[in-house]
């Protein structure tokens, strides 16, 4: 365990941030999975901005890789261009 003052606080915080990056994360997860399952090109097509800035912005926290980010903005804009 912890002896300082401020390695206890830095337990008690990097806890919190684990936290909330695993919530931002998982709701990232199942926006690409909805718009993945979407059908509808018209309900893609605003989804697309949501689950886009969501990525950008778990790319800009280091949560997932950009390149990774990139990666799935380029498959789910194919996705949304290929419905019908």
């Amino acid at each position: 365990m912890a002896n300082h003052k401020s390695a206890l606080k830095r337990v008690r915080s990097s806890e919190t941030k684990r936290l909330r990056n695993k919530y931002q994360h998982k709701t990232a997860r199942n926006a690409v999975r909805a718009l993945r399952a979407t059908t509808k090109k018209k309900e893609a097509i605003e989804m697309l901005p949501k689950v886009a800035a969501m990525l950008d912005k778990l790319a800009k926290r280091n949560i997932i890789h950009k390149n990774k980010a990139a990666n799935l903005k380029s498959s789910l804009t194919l996705h949304v261009n290929s419905l019908k």
